[in-house]
Parts: C-alpha cells; structure tokens; sequence
C-alpha cells in the first residue's frame, strides 16, 4: 500500500538525501547496525538518510505513540526484536521517521546532532541470523547450470512445482567488506582415480537478494500465502560465494555442502519492503504450458504484485585494476522481476510443513539470472564453466576469481520520476 512516505517530492534536510542518484532519500529509510569506527561503542541501531546514519535509540526519545516493547526494540543492540514485532509497528516508526526529516519539520536542531557520517562509521550484521535458507528461484539460471551437466534434461521435473532450497550455514555470513579467504576441499578431476584436497581453483560468486524474516511463526504452524508478506522485515543484497569444483564432488547425493558454507556476504542496510511498495510488479508471467503454482503457493495479490523490479548490478575490480587506479568494471545486470518464485511463495513454502522462522532467519532468492547473456548472476553461467572466458579492457581475462580480485554488488529500484531507492553496496576481496 502507497502511503504519504512514498510522495516521490518529499525532501528532507538532510541535504544528501536529496542529491540525484543518492541510495538512501527520505522515500527509502532502510536500517543497519553501526558505532563510530574504531571505537569500542555499544552497537545500535540506525537509519540510512543521505550520506549519514540516524541513531535511532536517540531518535526514538521523540516518538509518540509507540508502546515499551517498540521503543525498547529501538534502543537494541540490533533489529532482532524490531523484527519480532508486527507491520503496524514497523509503519509506525518508518512514518514519524519519514515526517521528522522532513523539510520543515522542525526537527532538524534536535536531530542534527544524532547524525553520523556512514565514512565514519563501522557497520555490522544487522541481525542475529538463527537460521539461514538459500532456495534456487531462478529457472534461467537453474536451466543454464542444468544444460551444462545435462544437455538432454536440464530442468528436473520437480522445478517448476517446488521453490527449491538448502539450509546453509548462518554462522559464516559476514557483512559487506569483510575478506573471502580462498577455502580448501575435497576435489576430484575427471581423468583421476580418486579425490584431492587442496585449495578451490574454480571460486564463483552468486548475485542474490536475501529476504529477512520477521515475525516468526510456531511450530506445525504453516504461513498462508495470504500473509506471507507479513512475514518480511526487509530486504538485502546477498553473495552466496560458491566453489565450484568442491560442488561437484561433494553435491551429490545431499547437495551442497563446504562448497558453500565457507562465508556468504550481505549488504549491511535492510529496505523495509513498505519502501519498495512503489516498485511492486507482477509475478514472473510463466509460459502457458508451465503448470500453474499448487493452490497453496497461489493468490489473485501474489500473481499482480508478488515480483519486485529490483535492478541488479555485478562488478569486478582485480588487483591490477585497482593498482593501476581504474574503476570496476561491470559484469552483469539483472533484475528480481525475472525470477521464477516469488519471495512470498518461497516464504509460503518453506513454512508449509510447519517448520518455524524465527525473526532474523534469513532467505536467499539464489542466483538471480536473467534470459540473455548479459544478466547472468555468476561466473559460472557467464563463462559457461571457464569455456568462454570474460575479457576485461585491461587486457586481463577471468574464467573464476583470482587472489585481489573485488567482487561488488549493487541494487536499486527506479521510476521515471527519477528517484532511486538503493540498498548500497555488497563487497568483498578474495585472498588466498
């Protein structure tokens, strides 16, 4: 639902918040955790506007109308019980936000010294992640990965009914800028009689979002598709970073394993998905010999605005590059509009047998790839399995990732008025 915090002529005075192209205007208003860098601060709550970070436990001294338990989750140490308490609460708090840095609100001599420039600030997991599910949602990236190991059967049959998913391992995610140390595992070339351990040579990333989990739900207790969505707090940019050559010896016959746990990296701001109201979209339009999704996955709201148009941008800065003082340069573009399950059906699903979420479980979209070459998630697909290496204008050539190589992710939503709601940046440096 479109409210008075959507009105893209809002502007706030914080002046930062109103540059053109600037992540984090009044209209997105996401949170993260954060101190003062190199300090020994207590971590706290804050609020993304413009270039600065909002702490909300002072913030939230000039709320009205906001029990104990609302303001108590505003001064935590991190979004956990925010995310327990329900959307009426959650659009409380994001609307006397929105009305207190406002232009004109009267507010900016007292909120002003609560501000911190995010160059000063250390930022942390926003959450404690209890548990951690990555599904697989994209069919054109589940077609491309299928045709590469079975040309004659890429999509197995169970596809196009279950959103299907693994339970990763919350214990290794890390924030954004955190380091990728190369890992070690068990691998097994086709030509040999038995397996090795050493170090991954075939180092992929996975372009993601991550959907963080709200209020939770008991156990034997599934989620309706009807409320689905009532479930999510907010959404992230997501890195699965995967080996691929520890993957195929290990997948088979439980899927993946220490292929996959080694880290996964998320952007530190979560955008409540009330700012991504506007940028709403259909459900994926599946071909009309596609079985339609089983009653349960299925609603009249999910198929006209169960899709999100969320613009998706990988780019790459090796060693050289960045010795040399040149930019990123851009990988792939994609968009979340193309996946094949919504975030709700995902959500629908993974509760239907009544397992419990708990507030701050996260869930990853999986690769998200689009129908051409160019929106491809991961090197894996854009090199069709080191077959056609990528060419970067410096001359250097990449099949997977090598030591000093950056990996950046970023994510925005748009409209021809021109504004933009960002969810920063997902970065990280591979070392071996």
């Amino acid at each position: 639902m479109l409210n008075e915090t959507h009105d893209p002529a809002l502007r706030s005075w914080v002046a930062s918040a109103n540059q053109a192209g600037a992540d984090f205007p009044i209209q997105n208003l996401p949170f993260g955790v954060f101190r003062r860098q190199a300090s020994h601060e207590q971590w706290r709550i804050g609020v993304a506007i413009g270039s600065n970070i909002l702490d909300l436990s002072q913030a939230a001294e000039h709320f009205s109308d906001l029990d104990q338990a609302a303001l108590a989750a505003c001064r935590a140490s991190n979004l956990n019980q925010l995310m327990s308490l329900t959307p009426a609460v959650w659009h409380s708090i994001r609307l006397q936000l929105s009305r207190m840095l406002r232009q004109g609100s009267g507010l900016q001599a007292t909120l002003e010294p609560l501000l911190l420039a995010q160059a000063e600030a250390e930022l942390a997991l926003p959450a404690a992640i209890g548990d951690y599910t990555d599904f697989y949602a994209s069919i054109f990236h589940a077609t491309n990965i299928g045709s590469m190991f079975r040309p004659d059967n890429p999509l197995l049959p169970n596809y196009k009914y279950v959103p299907i998913g693994y339970h990763g391992r919350a214990s290794s995610i890390r924030v954004s800028g955190t380091q990728v140390k190369r890992p070690h595992g068990q691998t097994k070339a086709p030509d040999a009689e038995a397996p090795t351990f050493g170090p991954c040579r075939l180092l992929d990333y996975e372009l993601e979002l991550g959907f963080w989990v709200g209020q939770g739900n008991q156990l034997g207790q599934p989620i309706n598709i009807e409320q689905a969505e009532d479930h999510v707090f907010g959404v992230c940019l997501l890195n699965d970073w995967s080996a691929r050559d520890i993957q195929a010896w290990e997948y088979q016959p439980l899927g993946p394993f220490l292929a996959k746990n080694f880290i996964s990296s998320i952007s530190p701001w979560v955008v409540t998905l009330e700012a991504l109201a506007p940028y709403r979209c259909p459900a994926f339009e599946r071909p009309a010999d596609d079985p339609a999704p089983l009653a349960y996955l299925d609603s009249s709201a999910n198929r006209s605005a169960g899709g999100l148009d969320v613009v998706l941008e990988v780019s790459l800065q090796t060693a050289s590059m960045r010795e040399a003082g040149q930019a990123a340069e851009v990988l792939s573009l994609g968009n979340f509009r193309d996946m094949y399950w919504t975030f709700g059906q995902m959500l629908t699903h993974h509760a239907s047998n009544g397992c419990n979420l708990q507030p701050g479980d996260l869930l990853g979209s999986g690769t998200i790839s689009g129908p051409n070459k160019e929106s491809r998630g991961c090197l894996m697909e854009l090199t069709w399995r080191g077959q056609e290496p990528i060419q970067l204008s410096n001359g250097e050539e990449r099949r997977f990732l090598q030591a000093g190589d950056e990996l950046i992710i970023r994510g925005w939503c748009g409209n021809a008025d021109g504004l933009k709601i960002g969810f920063g940046e997902c970065r990280g440096v591979v070392l071996d």
